[in-house]
């Protein structure tokens, strides 16, 4: 299984998926004990749901390009303001497994359909978005990428950590590629700002989950945890 950083690298969206190739029962095995984890921590409702053509059988999803996509996590929880700020936190942390373990991905805000009975919702609960797997027919190419310098304070005494960590930030997926997210170093403390835009708190959670792993220190996640 690769490091967690190459996995950052190496992961593209992805939208065609070779819909005959079937995800082995030992990564799904995996997925789901991730999952059972994170639902723990976090008090989320996060499924995987396989061998499931309908949700991206819809215009919308042959609008978005997506094909042959029959396996997607569902990203659940209540609601809340902090809800999709959360999804994405916890949500990178499985797409980044699933490229661990070989599979492409691609994050999915509207460009799918709510099928009934492939998941459970909970009264009070909301489903915030769903995350494509599988093989892909491609692995995706890379997404232009800002500089460090445009997205965080960096001053000539800035610690390697934090350089480290903003760069691991800019590997990670965002809404239609802006990047819009910020962070500056306040003492010993790690400010993030999500910037406007759709999804832009989603993206937040997914760019501080990179953060974090790239500074190596636990630095947002107290404040998810139940």
């Amino acid at each position: 299984m690769t490091d967690i950083i190459t996995a950052m690298e190496n992961r593209h969206a992805v939208r065609a998926y070779d819909p005959e190739k079937k995800i082995p029962k030992e990564i799904t095995d995996k997925l789901r004990e991730k999952i059972d984890l994170l639902n723990a921590e976090s008090g989320l409702h996060i499924q995987l749901v396989t061998d499931e053509p309908k949700a991206f059988d819809s215009f919308m999803a042959h609008y978005g390009k997506f094909s042959g996509v029959t396996n997607y996590i569902a990203l659940i929880g209540k609601k809340s303001d902090k809800l999709n700020e959360m999804c994405g936190y916890y949500g990178e942390q499985l797409v980044l497994l699933a490229s661990q373990l070989g599979l492409d991905s691609c994050w999915v805000a509207m460009s799918y359909a709510k099928v009934k009975n492939a998941y459970t919702i909970a009264k009070g609960e909301k489903l915030c978005c769903v995350i494509s797997l599988g093989y892909g027919k491609t692995h995706g190419t890379p997404h232009k990428s800002k500089l460090p310098e445009e997205v965080a304070v960096i001053k000539d005494d800035t610690p390697e950590w934090f350089i480290n960590a903003v760069k691991a930030a800019l590997l990670a997926p965002t809404a239609m590629n802006q990047q819009k997210f910020g962070f500056m170093l306040d003492g010993d403390e790690v400010l993030a700002k999500a910037g406007n835009g759709i999804l832009s708190d989603m993206d937040l959670g997914i760019v501080e989950y990179h953060f974090e792993v790239g500074s190596g220190k636990e630095i947002f996640s107290d404040k998810f945890k139940i």
